[in-house]
């Protein structure tokens, strides 16, 4: 069953960087936010990372843990995040449970042809592990300043 707003979000396990396993029941008492992007290396998702490292510092004042998630695997990863210089882990889920818990994967089309792909998209959850603010079909300017207000505002709440 897929997420919604203002509901507990189901715990989940999934592989991250550096070697950590992530399960939302452990980051309790910490806001998350998790943003979902199609690839790594690529334009968008590379200009959409460097927006949340250079905010890392204020997400991190405002008590919240960012975690970049797609279906990369862990090497992928790994050399994407050291490239950029992100200070936060990236999550891989190549099995797409976490895609689909948050209901991400959709029909995309690009030079004619249609795949199934990740629709660019984050989550913000309060420090319960309450869904508190979701934002789909993403565009990247702008978008880190966005999730870093609503992520404020939450943590003064």
């Amino acid at each position: 069953m897929a997420v919604e707003l203002n509901q507990p979000v189901a715990d989940f396990q999934a592989q991250a960087t550096s070697g950590q396993a992530v399960s939302l029941a452990e980051l309790k008492g910490r806001q998350v936010v998790l943003y979902f992007y199609p690839k790594d290396s690529t334009p968008g998702c590379t200009t959409e990372g460097q927006g949340f490292r250079d905010q890392h510092a204020a997400f991190e004042a405002a008590n919240t843990v960012v975690f970049g998630v797609s279906r990369d695997g862990l090497k992928s990863h790994e050399n994407f995040k050291a490239k950029q210089g992100f200070p936060f882990e990236l999550i891989s889920d190549k099995d797409e449970a976490l895609c689909q818990l948050f209901d991400v994967i959709k029909l995309k089309k690009l030079y004619g042809k249609e795949y199934m792909g990740v629709d660019r998209s984050t989550f913000l959850i309060d420090k319960n592990g309450v869904l508190r603010q979701e934002w789909r079909g993403v565009k990247v300017p702008g978008h880190v300043d966005a999730v870093l207000e609503a992520a404020q505002a939450l943590n003064k709440a």
